[in-house]
Formats: structure tokens, sequence, C-alpha cells
């Protein structure tokens, strides 16, 4: 028995992270490429890069999504924040302590996703069902910037597994519904710092009341407490 404790989920798990593995070697090369030619931006993705996305996983990477559940398992979390859903992998981690910590403790809970793509989302939904998961996931789709708008609190956990220049406007947002003691996960930041500059500014002013640490996962991962 896996992390989770459920088969029927850690099946769609362990076909989905095998699936994003066996992309890795054509997004490694497409992205080469692109930082050869001199034509690729971070804080920008675009339409020949969106194109290529359209179809790849891109999943947190399973020792990342691992942790994720244990913190929001450690957390007592019953509501979370996933921003960048995507075809919905890390959200089964996600929802999977959701359920749990509701199981155990009573009340209600649920992950609140969030994705731009409407194939995608599409792609997400079906997995949650897949999984048994659908009655603990409401996926938001359309643009962060106003589907977060007023997010209701407090939120336990939230993760931000998304292209960099949108971590920041999704952090603004989420925000003032952190409960405190709240854990805020971003991935890559050791790899895209310089594209992170205007989240870690935000992170790392006072008057936000934060604390973080870069993990020494590969890529980076940053772990942000709301103090």
């Amino acid at each position: 028995m896996g992390a989770i404790g459920d088969p029927r989920v850690e099946v769609v798990l362990d076909r989905l992270h095998a699936q994003s593995a066996s992309q890795d070697g054509a997004l490694a090369s497409y992205f080469e490429k692109r930082a050869r030619e001199g034509t690729l931006d971070w804080k920008g993705l675009d339409t020949d890069a969106h194109r290529f996305m359209a179809d790849k996983l891109v999943a947190l990477d399973r020792d990342k999504a691992e942790l994720c559940h244990s913190l929001c398992r450690a957390l007592r979390a019953k509501r979370v924040v996933e921003v960048g859903t995507s075809f919905g992998v890390s959200t089964l981690w996600l929802a999977s302590a959701v359920r749990a910590n509701v199981r155990e403790d009573g009340g209600a809970g649920v992950v609140v996703g969030t994705e731009y793509e409407p194939a995608k989302a599409r792609a997400a939904r079906a997995h949650f069902a897949e999984a048994g998961l659908s009655e603990w996931v409401e996926l938001r789709e359309g643009d962060l910037r106003s589907t977060l708008v007023g997010v209701e609190g407090p939120i336990d956990f939230a993760l931000m597994d998304i292209w960099t220049e949108m971590a920041l406007p999704a952090l603004e947002r989420i925000a003032p519904a952190l409960r405190r003691g709240a854990i805020v996960v971003a991935d890559n930041t050791k790899s895209f710092r310089e594209s992170y500059e205007d989240y870690f500014n935000f992170v790392n002013d006072p008057k936000h009341s934060f604390q973080t640490l870069t993990l020494p996962y590969p890529g980076g991962l940053e772990l942000t407490v709301r103090t």
C-alpha cells in the first residue's frame, strides 16, 4: 500500500506520473532548443510554447507531491488551493489528504484548483472521477487573476505549480485568506530564482507576515509559512 492508502487513487497516480516522466525528454529538447535560439522568456511563454505544452502533464515530482500530501495531513488541512492544476496529478495527492482529514476530524473540505486551458480542465476532471475524488475538488476554469478573486478562507495549504509569472498574482489573491500557520509551497524556485524575483520580494516583505525556506529538492521547492 502506498502513501495514500487507496488503491483506486494510487493506480491513477502511477499511470499519470509515468506518463509525465515519459514526456521529460521531449520537454528538455524543446526548451534547450528555444534557449539556444534565444527566443525563450520564462516570465511569459509565447504561442509556440503554449502549443507545445498543450498535451504535456508537467506533473509535480512524486517526492514533492508526497511531501505536500504529508504536510496537508500534518496541518489537518481541509481547505487547500492549488494554483496550476494541469491534468490534475498533484490535485489527487492534495484531495486524498483533505478527504482523510475530513473523515477523521469531521467537517467539510475541498481543494480549490485553477486551470486556464479547457482541454486540461476536462482531462483533470476525468482523472478526479476515475480516482473517486471528484467531490473533494472545486476546479475553477479560466484566468486565475479572476477565478481566485475573493477566494474563501481560511486556507490551510496552497501549492504553486504554475509558470513563474503567475505565482505572485495568485499569492496576492489568496494571501488575505491564509490562516496563521498556513503553508504555501512553490516549485522550482531555485532553477528559476530570477523569474521568481517579484514573488520573493512579496514573501520577504515583513508586512505580509511570511517566513520562507528553499528546500533542497531538484529545482528547489519553496516552503513558506504564514506567521
